[in-house]
């Protein structure tokens, strides 16, 4: 080979390989892009978690700070949520938790598989409106309050405006009705608030509870899933829902050594308000390990 020849083929090599090399230049700036979006959406995600919930809030009481708000001034339905208010107002009347009642034609509502005509305890009543969420329960001891049904209602009413919930109001014991409503910020107000007595504590985080009527045993199961979960140390939960509320979920737990209560409302479905829970945990845990953050707001 001549030697102008082996530089002409010298030449038209380094070209193609200077044409390779520009060509490969957009596919590394692809893939340079791809981990820069995925680094972009971790660090979004360390600093808050993925909430799938309408309306949320999660709030620190040890550390009286706001850590998470989604839409928490939003007034909305809250379905069964209505049962915190109501249990505490009657908790506070401070009749006999011993005292049998009966279940009569008058505390009939829907959704409910409580027996007509059926005598409980208060603190079976009180029981099986927080634990599962029982309707005819409910309303059984808000009807048996000094005063009747009436005076319960307008109780929870001004329990309300006692504990600065200024967009909450109630029409009913159950929360059946769409003008039971409130938001995320004041039901953070009212866990905060129930998680203070006893026998909301004890109730509505009970594994499991049956019932006898005549013959018949009718078994009750929570209708959180995390007050089974051996990893979480809950205070009280309370679950709700409706379809102008959808599901929802608020809940008083101990997070590494810190009292956080989470609310979630308007979730899509059925697992989600426990799954928002879970991630929320976890980006708790690893938010704590880091250290602090600056929070939303001060207090509630």
């Amino acid at each position: 080979m001549s030697a102008r020849r082996f530089g002409l083929t010298t030449l038209a090599t380094g070209i193609a390989l200077l044409s390779a090399g520009l060509a490969a230049i957009p596919a590394v700036h692809a893939r340079t892009h791809v981990i820069h979006r995925r680094y972009v959406r971790h660090h979004r995600a360390a600093r808050r978690p993925l909430v799938r919930s309408r309306e949320a809030l999660v709030y620190d009481a040890t550390l009286s700070r706001v850590l998470y708000t989604k839409r928490a001034a939003g007034v909305t339905p809250i379905a069964s949520i209505t049962k915190l208010m109501t249990t505490l107002v009657v908790a506070d009347a401070r009749q006999p938790l011993g005292q049998r009642l009966q279940v009569t034609r008058a505390d009939w509502t829907p959704y409910s598989h409580l027996p007509i005509g059926i005598w409980l305890t208060r603190a079976q009543l009180f029981h099986l409106a927080l634990m599962s969420s029982e309707n005819r329960a409910a309303r059984t001891l808000c009807r048996s309050y000094p005063g009747g049904l009436p005076a319960c209602v307008r109780a929870m009413n001004a329990k309300a405006r006692a504990l600065g919930m200024r967009h909450t109001h109630f029409v009913g014991p159950t929360g059946l009705s769409r003008g039971d409503v409130s938001t995320a910020d004041d039901l953070a107000r009212l866990v905060l608030a129930a998680s203070r007595n006893p026998v909301i504590r004890r109730y509505s985080t009970s594994a499991g509870y049956t019932i006898r009527a005549g013959r018949w045993r009718l078994p009750y199961y929570p209708t959180d899933p995390l007050v089974r979960d051996r990893w979480w140390h809950i205070v009280i939960q309370k679950t709700g829902f409706t379809d102008p509320a959808g599901q929802c979920l608020v809940l008083d737990t101990h997070i590494d050594h810190h009292d956080v209560i989470m609310v979630l409302m308007h979730s899509w479905g059925k697992y989600t308000r426990t799954a928002d829970a879970r991630r929320i945990r976890q980006w708790l845990r690893a938010r704590f390990a880091r250290g602090g953050w600056p929070a939303v707001a001060s207090r509630l």
